[in-house]
């Protein structure tokens, strides 16, 4: 078969690029080396971890506030098996609305491990060692990432766990200890922690969530811990022991060395990273070579060191998330049809999805500082609004960070109830160059949550927030 453009990896950046390319006329077919479609995202990512968070969520509700909103339960317990249950068919739910996509576009779809034989040769290995190949004037490396999990952590799929077993666990584990204090490991604790799980943190750095501004981790830190959850900090993993039942695990300081940390728990999960997923895909026979990081170098078009081979999303470099990853399939679809598309990278927001939310576009506190820009800050806690406090989620606040002299908007950083669909605000914004005022001056409906969003504005405007 002769393909225009051939996609490896059904991912979001995978089958969002098969559709664009689909549409804009070209002839296009998708390899998926698992059974279903949609990547790490849709079937042990983002969407299984999400539906476990919502459960996890409504369970804690259920016991924590339903009492003062006057609703009084008995007898309530904890069904994980159907939690787990209800999260497979939210995925299965997904996975059809994939394969329908594909139908819909007409466009073929192969399920096997792709590799190339070269550079417009794509050989595709099947259930059984079945083997046939295609022809492709052009190809998109979509493979995705994997969980890092070093060796001396002894990794057993059993006691020693990533984010993919986590989210099968049936029965409610009574001690969980987390190695990494980032994105995944929180979101997956925070689950745990909401059953009544014990969950322990251990966070190298000197805070969790690192990556963010300051006053998120901060405020993430006091909500967590608020759960249950203890946190670790400046401590690295020196020794994973699994057993039967139970995996020991010992921390060191990195403060004093000759303080020792040891932990008996039911599970250890791996949460430090992920690494870029190109596995027997046969680079060397195309002419690429991969970075020290284990990434695809690209230009900016997206294009490899070979023309007309593209690779996107976790292969590439920049923050590995599933929203990322789908731009740079829209871009690259468009780039092949001779469009000029555009990626505005500093602009793709990052969300965690714990609860109070936390999510961000632009640039840090810490980053502006580091860089000699000078700014001003203008904050709203989420305690002042009278939306949260009839929701009872008083936990958080809105910053925006402004130009000091421009009043452009600079960063957005949140933390609070749907603080990751509030900040589609800030990017709309920022994608304008809009300034603080000119959020301050724009209205927003009462009473809602994004009534922080402008008080934090008027703050960082002319600091004149109405109701502080």
């Amino acid at each position: 078969m002769q393909y225009d453009v051939t996609v490896i990896g059904s991912g979001p950046g995978g089958y969002v690029a098969a559709i664009r390319c689909a549409q804009l006329g070209l002839r296009t077919a998708i390899i998926e080396r698992y059974a279903a479609l949609g990547g790490t995202c849709l079937n042990v990512g983002c969407i299984p971890s999400k539906a476990l968070l919502d459960s996890s969520e409504h369970y804690h509700n259920a016991q924590h506030t339903f009492k003062t909103h006057g609703i009084e339960l008995k007898d309530l317990k904890v069904n994980l098996p159907q939690m787990i249950r209800r999260k497979n068919e939210v995925v299965l739910d997904n996975v059809k609305g994939v394969e329908f996509l594909m139908k819909k576009n007409k466009i073929d779809v192969y399920h096997g491990h792709g590799s190339f034989v070269h550079k417009n040769r794509i050989r595709i290995t099947g259930e059984g060692n079945a083997v046939q190949e295609i022809d492709t004037q052009k190809v998109i490396i979509a493979t995705g990432s994997k969980p890092i999990v070093p060796a001396a952590f002894n990794y057993d799929k059993k006691r020693v766990i990533t984010s993919t077993e986590a989210l099968n666990i049936e029965k409610v584990p009574g001690s969980m200890l987390i190695i990494g204090g980032g994105v995944i490991g929180l979101e997956l604790g925070s689950v745990y922690a909401r059953l009544g799980t014990e969950v322990h943190v251990v966070e190298y750095l000197d805070r969790i969530i690192p990556t963010m501004d300051g006053d998120c981790s901060r405020e993430l830190s006091k909500s967590l811990k608020k759960l249950g959850m203890q946190f670790y900090l400046r401590h690295a993993v020196t020794e994973v022991k699994p057993g039967k039942t139970k995996v020991k695990v010992v921390a060191k300081s990195r403060d004093d060395e000759s303080k020792m940390l040891n932990f008996e728990v039911d599970y250890c999960l791996v949460a430090i990273g992920r690494r870029p997923y190109t596995d027997n895909l046969g680079l060397e026979n195309a002419g690429i070579a991969t970075d020290e990081k284990g990434r695809i170098p690209v230009n900016d078009h997206l294009e490899t060191s070979v023309p007309g081979i593209y690779a996107i999303g976790d292969v590439v470099r920049g923050a590995m998330l599933a929203h990322k990853a789908e731009e740079e399939g829209v871009f690259v679809a468009e780039t092949i049809a001779g469009q000029k598309p555009h990626i505005h990278y500093h602009l793709i927001p990052g969300v965690v999805y714990t609860w109070p939310e936390v999510a961000a576009v632009g640039y840090t506190e810490e980053e502006l500082k580091e860089k000699g820009v000078p700014f001003k800050a203008g904050k709203f806690p989420f305690r002042a609004l009278g939306r949260a406090r009839a929701s009872m989620d008083l936990d958080g606040m809105v910053k925006i960070l402004a130009h000091k002299d421009t009043d452009e908007i600079l960063g957005v950083h949140i933390v609070g109830a749907r603080a990751a669909d509030m900040i589609a605000e800030g990017v709309a914004l920022m994608e304008f160059r809009a300034s603080a005022e000119d959020a301050a001056r724009m209205s927003h409906a009462h009473p809602t949550y994004t009534e922080a969003f402008r008080e934090a504005a008027l703050a960082a405007t002319a600091n004149r927030p109405l109701h502080v």
